[in-house]
Order: structure tokens, then sequence, then C-alpha cells
């Protein structure tokens, strides 16, 4: 499906931030319920050649949640990550961190705010802090954005059903 919204990602040279800004087709509570609902999240998180696995998902100050994406050859990817803030439906914060690295501790900050705009439509800019330049790089050069990117597509679409409402 394609879409009329862009994913914007900016990651300054030299600095441990990611910027990702995106706007959608429907109402900010509407975008809210689709990050702290698991039978949603399931749906939309992720590249569209892997399924997801929600193994923890407590969507609330204090939670956590844990998911692992699962590519056709089977291999599996696990995140899991602790929740500080759900502030509905403006903002949620919580850390992240992949479990595929050599060593543990590269833990990244995300803050997610949702933005209610005119005709029912929302942007949500997440910010998320690195503890360092090389971990941003190295989450770049994953190929973080092409992931993000297919998420937030597989996302406008699952907003265009009556599934969300």
């Amino acid at each position: 499906m394609a879409t009329k919204n862009e994913t914007t990602i900016k990651a300054e040279p030299g600095t441990q931030e990611i910027f990702i800004t995106r706007e959608f087709e429907a109402p900010r509570e509407i975008v809210f319920k689709a990050f702290t609902t698991p039978e949603l999240i399931v749906q939309w998180v992720g590249p569209c050649n892997l399924t997801m696995r929600l193994d923890k998902f407590e969507p609330k100050a204090g939670g956590s949640y844990r998911y692992v994406h699962i590519d056709p050859a089977g291999n599996e990817y696990g995140f899991h990550g602790v929740v500080h803030e759900v502030l509905a439906p403006e903002r949620i914060i919580q850390t992240f961190e992949f479990e595929g690295l050599p060593e543990t501790g590269h833990v990244v900050l995300e803050t997610a705010r949702f933005e209610a705009l005119p005709g029912d439509r929302t942007r949500l800019t997440m910010q998320s802090v690195f503890q360092s330049v090389t971990d941003r790089d190295g989450m770049m050069q994953a190929g973080m954005e092409y992931g993000v990117k297919d998420s937030y597509n597989k996302l406008d679409e699952l907003l265009a059903t009556a599934l969300v409402n």
C-alpha cells in the first residue's frame, strides 16, 4: 500500500540521538492505542519479512516488554526494555535493547510523543538517545531505517482498517 506520509529519520553526525517523525491519518488516541495494545503491536512492529512473537508486554509505568522477530529461516532476534511512563494519549518513555549484541548494556532511552493534528491526524515524534555515538551509528548501519519505515507503513495499513477503532 502506498502512503502519502513519509517517515523522516534524522541522525546528526557526532550526536547520540536519532529523531524519527511520521504523520498518520488517524486520531492520536487511535495511534496511541496501536502502540499500547498487544494484539495490535504484533501486527505492525518489524519489517514485513519477519513475524513477531510477543513474550511480555506491560505498557504501564514500571512495566516491561520482550518481543522476538523471526525470519523465514526460523532465526530469532530478541528485544526487550523497561517502561518508564505511559501518559495516554501523549507520551511513552521506555528503554530498548537488542539481545543479539556480543555484550549487554547497549540500552537506548526512547520517548514517543503523539501530537494531535487538524483533521483527526497524528504526528509521532520518536527520540532515541544512545549511550554513545558508536552505538547510535551501529543501529543506523544495522538497517534500523528499513525496519522503522516498513513498520510504519504496516501501521498505516492497520490504521486504515476498523480493527484499531
